[in-house]
């Protein structure tokens, strides 16, 4: 059994945050683990509080881990400060854990600011040398990389600044294009460009949808699959999540991370 660990924060709601990536490690067949960096208040209306953890409570957790189980594969989610950024950091590297997954989490669905302005910079010293994998939507990646991102030619010069940073493989999210009727994410390894087009599903049920994506891409790294692989397989998953959406709630709903598998199990069957 292959494992993989989150680093991310609480929704209490059950849509985001850990509960999103322990439902999907769950669904791709990885045992799930987590430490814990903040807790929310929080639901289909949006963030209602943030209640952030020690960074020494972080570190325990990533100890306990560390020194029993390990983890063949790590996603960080909301960090919260500068502090925790820099505890994180530190040890991804005391347990050597290079199959790193970053989603800069910094923006809630309804507005709410999930990263303190002055930890950006630790992210971006820090943490960001350490990433196999950093997966920003375009507001995101226009905080990390000072950049105005509108074109397509925007997304590759974006790519290019992140890579520079340290990390080894951008793969920056379509979610907020302004085609109507598609999103194109774009991965960069370094050398080159590969895009990933899917339809976009008129739906209000994308609460959890970032952090589900780049823990589909955490799961498939833990069980051997190479960057590309993990991808085109995390964009199946997060496809069928957004159009199997679940209409929970009076703001916005969650994927449906049973999707993908219940998918599967009837191509299987018929």
């Amino acid at each position: 059994m292959k494992k993989a660990l989150t680093i991310a924060g609480s929704d209490s709601g059950g849509g985001a945050g850990i509960q999103a990536d322990l439902k999907t490690f769950q669904e791709l067949e990885v045992f799930g683990m987590s430490a814990l960096t903040a807790v929310t208040a929080q639901n289909t209306l949006g963030v209602h509080g943030v209640y952030p953890m020690t960074a020494e409570a972080v570190i325990e957790q990533m100890k306990a881990i560390g020194e029993d189980m390990g983890t063949d594969a790590v996603k960080t989610g909301m960090l919260f400060n500068a502090e925790i950024i820099e505890a994180v950091s530190v040890n991804l590297t005391k347990y050597h854990w290079d199959n790193v997954v970053v989603d800069p989490v910094m923006i809630a669905k309804g507005g709410a600011s999930l990263l303190q302005i002055e930890a950006i910079s630790a992210m971006q010293k820090f943490l960001m040398p350490l990433a196999k994998v950093v997966t920003p939507n375009i507001p995101e990646a226009e905080v990390l990389t000072g950049m105005s991102i509108r074109t397509a030619e925007d997304k590759k010069e974006a790519a290019k600044k992140l890579h520079a940073l340290g990390v080894q493989n951008v793969v920056l999210k379509g979610g907020h294009d302004e085609n109507p009727s598609e999103s194109t994410d774009l991965l960069f390894d370094g050398k080159e460009f590969y895009t990933f087009t899917s339809k976009r599903i008129p739906t209000k049920n994308t609460h959890g949808t970032g952090c589900t994506f780049s823990a589909a891409i955490t799961a498939e790294l833990a069980k051997g699959a190479d960057v590309y692989q993990a991808v085109i397989k995390a964009k199946d998953f997060i496809q069928a999540a957004i159009e199997d959406g679940i209409a929970i709630g009076q703001g916005h709903g969650p994927t449906n991370h049973g999707a993908y598998r219940k998918r599967i199990m009837e191509m299987v069957q018929s």
